[in-house]
């Protein structure tokens, strides 16, 4: 018998269930568009409707168990975006509503976040960079201004474990979202006694918390008439996206892997790390890797959001694959440097730090210069980040393994290889997120013995190779 993970991936522009293989082949699917909601307590704020995305799910995994012999399937996990979660009482109920990381109501304590510990501080225990809507937070929101939720709470779970209370009754975090919270110690990683004495909080509040793989436990019987899927399969814990696509690249210590989507993460897995003011200068972020005690060292920016930005605002006559070609043709038209046009690619304006914006423009420039001046723009932003990572991590990258939607695009990966001077590699497994979330159920099922075993089934598709000398693109 061919075994079988199912994959929750709950992401944020789509939420969908996964049938995977043990070969990394993907045997069904079923996805659905996700979205905030208006948060009904606080008009200008962004929540997720745990509701609406559980029964989304369950239509998904209906659909996908539909397709299969369920009998095949050996564990269930489930991956989310980082950072967001909710206050739960003793049986399960949600006390308010999660706080989407797109929320800004978090933007004023972060400012003020210094009443309870500088920045400075945080980072040297945490290695988080201070982004507003890290995980510590929405906690001071709730401490300052809804304290009776936490008095009421049992527990604080993060997305992947509300959804895998809703499979299994029982309440779980799991270390890889811990480790975006910036609640946690940097060397123990485990929850900063510091950090919470400082803040009047108990860790407690976060309860049980395993490690990937763990059992976090079984398919009751409710979840099962409602998803389709066995009574009793085990639910094993993965958590946040970007480790688990990290190890579905394959990717060992040291070895750069260039998350690209909405926004692009560049990380590393590696063994050391430092949280000294000058990584936080570099702007790094240092999360937990899915393998504890290991370290993903990392740099976050807007990318695909500023090139849909562009299709939507000079390509918005046409659609789908049409469109992506259209916007391919014309850029592989513009020489490089898009003859003068340059694009600023701070379009996430953050504190201290101005929008983006277009310059050079002629009464010759065409769309398919902006296109080409953004994709050229982002590559910049990535040389920016390699260096970064390679000064933190203390190694010189020799390749960048290149996964997610951005990884499609052969124009963008070979611009991508002339700005930083070092092959971009594509693996032909395109949902790396996936695989490597899966390679958890099947090494915590006994089908392979470890996960660099696991690792094994990567397959690299191409490889593209610097054509010119030149480091970066005038931007």
């Amino acid at each position: 018998m061919n075994p079988l993970a199912i994959i929750f991936d709950c992401g944020a522009t789509n939420v969908r269930v996964v049938a995977i293989d043990a070969q990394g082949k993907i045997e069904a699917q079923q996805s659905y568009p996700n979205q905030t909601d208006i948060d009904p307590n606080f008009p200008e704020g962004r929540i997720w409707n745990l509701d609406v995305i559980w029964n989304k799910l369950v239509r998904a995994c209906k659909a996908v168990t539909s397709q299969i012999d369920p009998q095949r399937i050996v564990g269930v996990t489930t991956t989310t975006f980082g950072v967001d979660g909710t206050f739960v009482d003793a049986q399960g109920n949600l006390l308010y509503p999660i706080i989407s990381w797109q929320c800004s109501r978090t933007v004023p304590v972060l400012e003020n976040i210094d009443k309870y510990l500088s920045k400075s501080e945080l980072y040297s225990e945490s290695g988080v960079y201070p982004y507003n809507f890290n995980t510590i937070n929405k906690l001071i929101w709730f401490k300052e201004n809804h304290p009776e939720i936490i008095n009421k709470a049992e527990t604080f779970l993060f997305m992947p474990s509300l959804l895998n209370m809703k499979l299994t009754g029982l309440k779980c975090n799991d270390n890889t979202m811990i480790g975006t919270s910036m609640l946690a110690n940097q060397s123990s990683q485990n929850l900063s006694k510091k950090i919470f004495e400082k803040l009047q909080l108990s860790p407690d509040i976060f309860g049980r918390i395993g490690n990937s793989g763990d059992v976090a436990g079984k398919v009751t019987a409710s979840a099962s008439q409602q998803t389709g899927l066995p009574e009793g399969v085990p639910v094993y814990l993965a958590g946040h996206d970007t480790q688990f696509a990290i190890i579905g690249s394959g990717a060992d210590i040291n070895q750069p892997v260039l998350s690209s989507g909405t926004w692009e993460i560049l990380m590393t897995r590696s063994e050391k790390t430092t949280t000294s003011s000058q990584e936080m200068d570099l702007g790094i972020t240092t999360e937990f890797d899915a393998e504890k005690g290991k370290y993903n060292i990392g740099v976050n920016y807007v990318a695909s959001g500023i090139l849909e930005w562009i299709k939507n605002n000079f390509y918005g006559n046409l659609s789908g694959s049409e469109c992506y070609e259209t916007m391919i043709r014309e850029a592989e038209q513009i020489p490089q440097g898009a003859e003068g046009v340059r694009l600023n690619p701070n379009f996430y304006a953050t504190q201290g730090v101005s929008g983006g914006s277009i310059e050079g423009l002629t009464l010759n420039t065409t769309r398919g210069h902006i296109y080409r001046a953004g994709l050229e723009a982002l590559a910049n932003k990535l040389k920016e980040a390699l260096v970064s990572i390679e000064k933190a991590g203390k190694f010189k990258a020799e390749s960048i393994i290149c996964v997610g939607g951005g990884s499609k695009n052969a124009l963008w990966n070979q611009i991508r290889a002339d700005v930083c001077g070092i092959p971009i590699k594509v693996i032909e497994q395109k949902e790396t997120t996936v695989l490597g979330a899966s390679f958890y159920v099947f090494t915590s099922a006994g089908i392979f013995s470890s996960i660099k075993e696991a690792q094994k089934i990567v397959k690299q598709s191409s490889i593209f190779y610097p054509k010119t000398k030149t480091t970066s693109i005038k931007s």
